[in-house]
């Protein structure tokens, strides 16, 4: 399976693919810190928010990168599950490297501050930590959905992109909502409203929203895998 994962990014990394999805990112996060100062926790929120469909993007280009057949063969060689594991670890692997760039874009724009006396925002370090935890839910929900998109599940392009760009739309807007709806979708837009919130919400709300968010995750990676065993 390593040899698989390895072979995958190699695919992803030479052949150029990597390159839409990353000026992507940087532009987002360049638009994003831009225009000014705020809090790292609020920073990193909606940083992580803005990157979840980068992330969704770049699982289904990294799954997309190999030719059906390629893919065909890697599935009886290793294994239906240990196939699909392959490729949503080497997904994961080239989002980490998003997400460190992530970190760094900001305080090398200038676009941190420290905590307004009297306000009760976060330390810098506190911001920085529930930062870097909101970019790791929002990757793997962004897993979660491109491997939802890619083409061993959808078979056509038309319809990946279109599975693609619903969820995106549906995790943006579903979760602006107050109602039961945002239960739907991965908590992105909520964890990042709750991270711009002065004070911050209890620790319970925290655990509840990355409870949330790996459910979320854990069942969309269920229907992927049990799609690729129906769909080879």
């Amino acid at each position: 399976m390593i040899a698989l994962t390895r072979m995958r990014l190699a695919g992803f990394l030479r052949g150029g693919r990597v390159l839409a999805p990353l000026m992507a990112g940087l532009a987002v996060l360049g638009i994003l810190h831009g225009g000014g100062q705020s809090s790292a926790a609020s920073a990193y929120g909606y940083s992580a928010a803005v990157l979840f469909p980068v992330f969704a993007w770049l699982t289904k280009v990294v799954l997309d990168t190999e030719p059906d057949v390629q893919r065909r063969l890697a599935r009886v060689a290793v294994g239906p599950v240990r196939e699909a594991f392959a490729g949503a670890l080497a997904a994961v692997l080239a989002g980490l490297v998003f997400c460190a760039a992530a970190l760094v874009v900001p305080p090398a724009l200038g676009a941190l501050r420290g905590p307004d006396p009297g306000t009760g925002e976060p330390s810098t370090a506190v911001g920085v930590g529930l930062g870097i935890v909101a970019h790791l839910l929002s990757l793997a929900a962004g897993v979660g959905l491109g491997a939802l998109a890619s083409r061993a599940v959808t078979r056509t392009i038309r319809a990946g992109v279109t599975v693609l760009a619903v969820g995106v739309v549906l995790g943006v807007v579903l979760g602006l909502q107050g109602s039961v709806a945002p239960w739907l979708v991965p908590p992105v837009m909520a964890l990042a409203r709750a991270l711009a919130g002065v004070p911050l919400p209890s620790a319970g709300t925290f655990l509840l929203l990355g409870g949330w968010a790996l459910t979320w995750c854990t069942l969309a990676f269920a229907v992927y895998l049990w799609l690729r065993r129906s769909r080879a």
